[in-house]
């Protein structure tokens, strides 16, 4: 018996599979998600020295750019010789790094090791100064210490409660430290293994890439395969300027922050700038995720020194946000300033601290892709892409239009601009094969 199979329903019947498929893997995801995010977190800890080459050739890539840039009109004036080229601005570059890094170490870490041995051995001095402070300030205004007294007979039971539910974890603390301070060496260990995974990333950097596009060709079909090319030169470009640049403005920013709180003879000046040029990576919160911890330290320390120092940051992160960042990084990411806080608040959310660094250009990215297949879209109805154009104002219409930017490449446009190019290509050669039979 012949079975004769529909073209129409054929197809049905196969979506129909895919569809339940996806839908059953999605469920089995949710399902298995605790067991998933185990394998997942084992699979990260054994690829955590790729990954750190991998950031760390990510970094000094500029770098040894640069010094090859430089060596080639020294060594390459009669005859070119690119493996001794690479060789010396790959080591160099690595060398660089080490050095800062180290130097950095050598200079800051035996003052903040100071400052937080002085915090312990001082700390019921400072918890003194503290409680005479308050009650100078309560005596000077005697409305809201009777105000405090009067609430604190409902507080006080809150307060014992708390005391309570904390003190049964205390005891955890000593073996999260152990767990910590393990972490700690197998980081260490794994930071270090990153440096010889990032020299041969480094010395082989044209290969990979060109393994990388011999994927994505031999993958994705022709039409697509620039698009994607594309897509991904357009991600590199933001990442490693934004990375690179905030870098470079968090380091001046913590050099700033020392000097100027060495010339004020404020307390703990190593370790506030290590904190405040650390946190400065995270774009637009980052200033004052360092300030608050650091204004508490001197609250307890040195009350009379929190609020030059908050003014002094205050002062410090408009410089950052208006002159110095700007010049800096630019407009790597293109991002207003509610998209900013948006892509920290999800990124942050999801991944802690990285997702705060890494989310901004990373959301960069996503939003240029969004905003081409938007345009896309409406320049295939024959609409306007102008977002101006679509502002509806109460009082009166404006023509107002966007300033005008130099042209982009949109990747949805070229990827169904080929496509459609192909069936026409197609169609035509069909017609002729038609007009020769009929002949």
């Amino acid at each position: 018996m012949k079975v004769e199979f529909n073209k129409k329903y054929t197809t049905i019947s196969i979506y129909t599979i895919i569809t339940f498929a996806i839908c059953l893997l999605m469920i089995v995801l949710i399902q298995k998600s605790e067991v998933i995010a185990g394998y997942l977190k084992e699979i990260a800890r054994v690829l955590a020295p790729v990954t750190w080459g991998i950031v760390i050739a990510y970094i000094a890539n500029p770098i040894m750019v640069w010094f090859e840039r430089k060596l080639k009109k020294v060594i390459e004036k009669k005859k070119k010789h690119p493996k001794i080229v690479r060789v010396l601005s790959v080591a160099i570059s690595i060398i660089l790094l080490v050095a800062i890094l180290t130097s950095l170490i050598a200079i800051l870490l035996p003052q903040v090791i100071d400052s937080i041995v002085g915090i312990i051995s001082n700390f019921s001095v400072y918890m003194d100064n503290l409680e005479n402070s308050i009650y100078t300030f309560f005596e000077d205004y005697p409305d809201i210490s009777n105000f405090v007294e009067s609430q604190f007979e409902s507080i006080q039971p809150k307060i014992v409660d708390f005391v309570n539910n904390i003190m049964p974890s205390v005891a955890n603390i000593a073996v999260k430290l152990k767990d910590g301070a393990v972490g700690i060496i197998i980081g260490l260990k794994d930071f270090l293994i990153g440096f010889i995974v990032a020299i041969y990333l480094l010395f082989s950097k044209e290969k990979f890439l060109g393994q990388m596009r011999k994927c994505v060709i031999a993958v994705f079909p022709k039409q697509m395969s620039n698009s994607v090319l594309g897509i991904a030169a357009h991600t590199n470009q933001t990442l490693s300027g934004f990375i690179s640049g905030k870098l470079l403005d968090s380091l001046v920013i913590g050099i700033l922050c020392f000097i100027c709180m060495t010339i004020m003879k404020m307390e703990f000046v190593a370790l506030i700038s290590v904190v405040v040029g650390i946190t400065n990576i995270i774009p637009f919160f980052g200033p004052f995720f360092g300030a608050i911890p650091s204004a508490v330290l001197l609250l307890v320390a040195a009350p009379k020194q929190v609020i030059p120092f908050i003014i002094f940051i205050l002062i410090l992160q408009q410089f950052d946000g208006n002159i110095l960042g700007p010049k800096i990084l630019g407009d790597s990411t293109g991002l207003s300033a509610f998209w900013v806080m948006f892509a920290i608040f999800i990124g942050g959310g999801l991944f802690g601290f990285a997702g705060m660094v890494l989310g901004v250009p990373v959301f960069a990215v996503v939003y240029t892709l969004v905003s081409d297949f938007i345009n896309f879209l409406l320049k295939k109805k024959g609409l306007s892409t102008a977002t101006a154009d679509y502002i509806v104002y109460h009082e009166e219409k404006t023509n107002k239009k966007e300033t005008s930017q130099p042209p982009r490449q949109n990747y949805f446009e070229d990827i169904f601009k080929k496509k459609t190019e192909v069936k026409t290509e197609n169609t035509e050669e069909k017609t002729d094969e038609n007009k020769d039979n009929k002949n």
